[in-house]
């Protein structure tokens, strides 16, 4: 994933101002996707150490070619064979004359950590969280366009799909499916594996496809998204053929007024728990609160689940760049369940959906 010198800069040094915040002379990078975020580079095995004057990506010899492609204007440090990647961090942190350095705890294990005191044995270190993250939360115009991507690849395998459904297509070949037309038309991948439940199996918000045919029920649910160059896309569709229950019809209806409302709620400023709650007020009235067991949505990018969350307990306003899904969902086991997720982008005086795909309850019925 190439990222411009300018812009791998910019977000280095915003990143700088919050190492310096922190107390600290240096923060090593230790979680793969946030290396990747300030440097381009999209190999794993790798370690960026950001002082307060440049920065320093350890890798091994696997990617030298790869590391000169994608971050030419790094500083590299390749360990050489039989040496680990501590060994070349040690003496690079002891040459820059480290005194106090930063480790980002959620990334490092408790075994990583314990070796690295004992080889730093000189140096204070200081676990800090979310730094990196932090700057992630709000995308800039590049990262929006690889969503934009993400979305489009994503919604390009889902047309493909639906114009071909059969009854007796099981979930599992739907899944399949879905990942061979992203990875066809340009994708890495999708962005986690997809969710496909036909009927009651709806009802599992997570659940694993199996070898259900479609023409077992009435319904299936489908939940997927693309990996365009590491950036991720989340949809959730229902789609209805046959003879469709009214009880289900009324569970759709009420979770797609309740989408509707919590993504009208959207903008610069709100707090985060009054657009779940938007969307929340709506599904308890109709009868349906403690169906509704999870959040309403959470931040995408380079993992498919970050921050920003919206959920009851998220009392951060919004601001412009976030990008956030919105998925209400009503789970009725034994019966079948219902979620509805688009992609949301927060803009300066509003927002905009990303995604496209049809959604209402006349759009979601389907002949196979």
């Amino acid at each position: 994933m190439a990222v411009s010198r300018s812009k791998s800069s910019s977000r280095v040094s915003k990143l700088r101002r919050q190492i310096k915040q922190s107390g600290v002379d240096a923060l090593l990078v230790t979680n793969f996707k946030n290396v990747t975020y300030l440097t381009g580079f999209t190999g794993d095995d790798s370690y960026l150490l950001v002082t307060a004057k440049e920065e320093i990506l350890f890798s091994d010899p696997r990617y030298s070619e790869q590391l000169e492609d994608e971050c030419p204007h790094l500083k590299l440090e390749v360990r050489e064979p039989g040496t680990s990647i501590l060994d070349s961090v040690g003496k690079t942190i002891a040459k820059a004359k480290i005194g106090k350095l930063g480790i980002e705890s959620q990334s490092m294990t408790v075994q990583f950590f314990n070796k690295m005191v004992a080889k730093l044995s000189q140096v204070e270190i200081k676990p800090l969280e979310g730094l990196v993250e932090d700057l992630r939360v709000i995308k800039d115009k590049e990262e929006v366009a690889l969503t934009r991507e993400a979305v489009a690849l994503a919604e390009k395998a889902f047309a493909v799909l639906k114009a071909g459904l059969r009854g007796d297509q099981t979930e599992k070949e739907l899944e399949a499916l879905l990942t061979y037309e992203i990875q066809r038309n340009g994708g890495r991948g999708t962005s986690f594996p997809p969710i496909v439940g036909v009927g009651p199996r709806a009802a599992r918000p997570h659940g694993t496809p199996e070898l259900v045919k479609m023409e077992e029920d009435s319904f299936v649910l489908i939940d997927w998204g693309a990996d365009y160059r590491f950036y991720k896309s989340d949809l959730t569709r229902v789609l209805f053929y046959g003879k469709v229950p009214a009880k289900m019809r009324k569970i759709y209806e009420t979770c797609l007024k309740a989408q509707l409302a919590a993504i009208d709620k959207i903008k610069p400023g709100v707090i985060m728990s009054e657009v779940d709650n938007a969307a929340r007020s709506i599904i308890a009235k109709a009868g349906w609160g403690k169906q509704f067991g999870h959040g309403l949505g959470h931040g995408i990018g380079l993992d498919i689940h970050e921050a920003p969350r919206l959920n009851s307990l998220s009392n951060r306003p919004l601001e412009p760049g976030m990008i956030v899904t919105v998925e209400p969902g009503i789970y009725i086991p034994g019966f079948g369940g219902v979620r509805i997720e688009d992609d949301i982008l927060v803009t300066k005086d509003g927002h905009e959906i990303l995604t496209s795909v049809p959604k209402s309850f006349e759009e979601a019925t389907i002949t196979i």
